[in-house]
């Protein structure tokens, strides 16, 4: 394969992880609370984190790069953002659906392309551009409560699925800006590198508020080790292939490729949650299928 389509195949993979772990994410709120069931992914992800930078500097024969002030204020911005996006998307989780939070949250690619042209200069072509488009309607479309006068606008968890996407939106922005400013190292080494700062960096914010705040909620969180490790390990690899998707292309491709997750959610919600699957959501389903089918032949 070209090396220059490889973020394909990693986006698939990342958005497959990422659904594992935020329907172990939800499972693990009730027990932890919204705090904890946020740590999980970071505290328990650091380690596996570690292993894979262990890995890619034995078999690759490379040297860390240089950290620079302008990478480590994109990852610290990236580290911050995701952590308040994680925490708000498991709020919603507890008002509305696993497969309508995640279609929610997938408003992200448009405000994922805005935000790259402002910041890091990353124009989508104009194809790309529509296939951001008729993929996002398709998500709206499946947000939609039947019935609602207000349609997918209204509603507490509504605004907080949007702001989590707009959380969301500026960390993977900010984690491709942390990953193309490394002046050092192939898109493999950067990507996991930035990966495991900011895996520490979140570890650490949440660890501390939690000691300050809510011991109670970090003693429940370390207990639960064995349902925590595998939550930490899938969210590890997703971020692994988010990292190296955005190592290679613009966040706007990668995150609007990434709306098969609201596919993957669905099949969870049906298969694994005993959730229904309407006219609408097919609907919808169809679009965002059409929008990443515009956004590869872009690529082809």
């Amino acid at each position: 394969m070209n090396p220059s389509l490889l973020w394909i195949p990693a986006t698939l993979i990342a958005a497959l992880t990422q659904t594992a772990r935020n329907a172990m994410q939800r499972n693990l709120t009730g027990a932890l609370g919204t705090v904890g069931a946020t740590q999980v992914r970071f505290l328990y992800g650091l380690p596996f984190a570690l292993v894979f930078l262990a890995g890619v500097l034995l078999v690759g024969g490379e040297s860390l790069p240089a950290i620079d002030a302008r990478s480590l204020a994109f990852t610290l911005g990236g580290a911050v953002t995701q952590i308040l996006a994680t925490a708000l998307m498991l709020l919603t989780m507890k008002e509305r659906s696993f497969s309508v939070t995640i279609a929610l949250i997938k408003l992200e690619p448009v405000l994922v392309a805005v935000g790259g042209i402002l910041v890091l200069r990353d124009v989508p072509t104009p194809l790309a551009g529509l296939g951001i488009i008729v993929a996002t309607c398709g998500v709206v479309l499946l947000s939609l409560k039947p019935g609602a006068a207000a349609g997918w606008i209204g509603g507490r968890p509504i605004a907080l699925g949007i702001l989590a996407a707009g959380l969301f939106a500026i960390s993977a922005i900010c984690f491709r800006g942390a990953i193309i400013h490394l002046p050092t190292g192939s898109f493999v080494i950067r990507a996991t590198t930035i990966l495991v700062i900011s895996l520490f960096l979140q570890t650490l914010i949440l660890v501390g508020w939690m000691v300050l705040f809510n011991r109670r909620a970090l003693a429940a969180c370390l207990r639960a080790w064995r349902p925590s490790l595998l939550a930490g390990l899938t969210g590890a690899l997703a971020s692994q292939f988010w990292f190296i998707g955005f190592s290679l292309t613009s966040a706007a491709n990668v995150r609007t490729l990434a709306l098969v997750e609201v596919l993957f959610a669905q099949a969870v919600s049906h298969r694994l949650l005993a959730q229904a699957t309407s006219r609408r959501d097919l609907t919808g389903i169809v679009l965002i299928v059409a929008g990443v089918g515009l956004l590869l032949a872009n690529t082809a």
